[in-house]
């Protein structure tokens, strides 16, 4: 392998341990803990491994009791190192042959083999080229509880797994539900040998090994080599020691492995995530949530109130000065509601009517057909997680929607140019009747004294002070008419501003408490498996 290929393999490896390791931390809280703390642990592995020695490749040597396995690591090995090393009728711990020591010993540490046998050279093995471990390891089926714990622990080491089965439990369910099948994306890094091929008539050695390959092929494995092999007569031990010796010069292995296990666990991932991208936030799923909850926040009550309080104002300040001041006892709808005070928004809320049975249904509905909306096309827990996130901003809306009012700008306080305008024409034809009445007044006194009266001016026949009252109480009266017409249509007008602003405030608390907190966790799922497909990709 080329020092260009390694980095380049190096290189995807780390992207693909990035995007596994990013795919675990986007699906907690979402995913179950036992699956992301198992990636956890293939990534900690991962690390591990790579940052020991490269140049030696770990092949273990896996089988049921009686398979023969032992005998086989000694005949691959060259040399009686598993009886040297425990004169037992089964492996108790794990075993090692080494060819090219330097380096290995941290390995070693890391894999927990404390036998250690530094193997001579022999045929396809040498120390000047091949850095290789061979590992003769417990039976899988032992009856020892620390025996199946190490096979298990070293299932998921190894760079390479040799497994050793024998003619007569060549189908044991075990070895194939146990440790194959869940094993079926290491084709790549793994070996499977029919031992013990002596025992079987020379005519019935290749059904057995097309039965084995069939069984293999169902546990998705068809790809695997598949060696015959017998310790005691040393047939096939040559091809087997040569497909290892191949798969230690490569300097593939390590790399296959890790692969595997990270194709692996993003098939764990997948398996307990499911497929599927989530529909999304759409706009019109956003308005018609806003427009829900304006209604049930009150958003038309109180744009009601603008107008009424804007027509009321309009009374009082352009109405004739006679009858104004009935007014004065008529309340403001916007002060009843607590809607003029100058407090800050957090300080302050409103006396709106609080939410009841219907409204709460409402406001709960909406926002559930906006989840529901939102996480259409999502696998369950990613649905579910959506679902929640709605929920949590749900339960906030009420107090978060008053607030938002309450410091909505309503134009409230703010006065009309014609108001003055109005005013002083109004107070100006109110001077005039005071005028003409105090002139008529003088008039009729003089007279009632039996004194002079001076001639009074005319208009077409008019005395000017009775014009003088008639034309005041005709324009105080016009004025407060037509004021009442003007305030009419520019409470509508305020009335629309308003509506406008409640409507924008009571749709960023949506935003804020509702929608924001649901496209986080869309945006989540499609992060997630925008990063399990860059783990899993080959």
């Amino acid at each position: 392998m080329s020092r260009h290929s390694d980095a380049r393999e190096s290189t995807r490896l780390d992207g693909r341990l990035q995007a596994l390791n990013d795919a675990r931390e986007l699906g907690e809280g979402v995913l179950p803990d036992e699956t992301l703390q198992e990636v956890l642990r293939v990534l900690e592995r991962a690390s591990s491994r790579r940052s020991l020695s490269g140049d030696h490749t770990v092949v273990g040597f896996f089988g049921a009791t009686g398979s023969g396995k032992s005998s086989l690591f000694n005949a691959v090995s060259g040399a009686e190192i598993a009886t040297a090393a425990a004169r037992r009728p089964t492996t108790s711990e794990p075993l090692a042959g080494v060819w090219g020591a330097e380096g290995s010993e941290p390995l070693l540490d890391w894999l927990e083999v404390h036998n250690r046998h530094h193997a001579a050279a022999v045929d396809g093995f040498a120390d000047e080229e091949t850095g290789l471990i061979l590992l003769d390891l417990p039976d899988f089926d032992s009856t020892r509880q620390a025996n199946r714990e190490t096979v298990q622990r070293m299932v998921g080491l190894v760079d390479v797994l040799v497994w050793v089965l024998d003619p007569q439990k060549y189908a044991d369910a075990a070895v194939h539900h146990g440790f194959l099948a869940p094993l079926a994306s290491h084709g790549a890094v793994t070996l499977v040998v029919l031992n013990q091929v002596d025992r079987l008539p020379e005519r019935d050695v290749q059904p057995v090994l097309d039965s084995l390959r069939g069984i293999l092929a169902r546990d998705g494995l068809a790809e695997v080599r598949v060696l015959a092999s017998s310790a005691t007569t040393g047939a096939g031990v040559a091809a087997l020691r040569a497909a290892i010796r191949s798969v230690a010069m490569q300097r593939k292995a390590q790399s296959q492995r890790l692969a595997a296990d990270i194709a692996k666990a993003a098939q764990e991932l997948l398996a307990v995530s499911g497929e599927g991208e989530a529909a999304g936030v759409r706009p019109a799923s956003k308005k018609r949530l806003a427009d829900e909850l304006a209604v049930a926040a009150n958003v038309p009550v109180v744009v009601r109130a603008v107008g009424q309080s804007y027509r009321l104002e309009s009374v009082r300040r352009t109405g004739w000065p006679v009858t104004r001041w009935l007014s004065r006892f008529r309340p403001d709808p916007l002060r009843r509601l607590n809607l003029r005070s100058s407090a800050p928004a957090e300080l302050n809320r409103t006396s709106l009517p609080p939410a009841g049975a219907p409204e709460r249904a409402r406001t709960d509905a909406t926002v559930r057909e906006f989840a529901d909306a939102a996480s259409a096309g999502a696998p369950g827990p990613w649905r579910a997680a959506i679902r929640g996130a709605a929920r949590e901003g749900r339960e906030r809306l009420p107090d978060a929607l008053d607030q938002g009012i309450a410091g909505t700008d309503l134009g409230a306080n703010r006065t009309s140019w014609w108001w003055g305008v109005f005013n002083v024409v109004q107070w100006l034809a109110l001077l005039t009747v005071v005028v003409g009445l105090g002139w008529l007044g003088v008039l009729a006194a003089l007279g009632y004294f039996q004194m002079p009266v001076p001639e009074v001016p005319r208009v077409e026949g008019w005395p000017v002070p009775t014009l003088m009252i008639a034309l005041g109480v005709v324009l105080g009266i016009f004025l407060a008419i037509t004021g009442r017409f003007i305030a009419a249509a520019a409470a509508r007008a305020r009335a629309g501003k308003a509506r406008k602003r409640l409507n924008a405030a009571v749709a960023s608390v949506a935003q804020e408490f509702v929608v924001e907190p649901v496209d986080v966790e869309v945006s989540r799922l499609g992060a997630f498996n925008a990063a399990l497909k860059k783990a899993g990709s080959g």
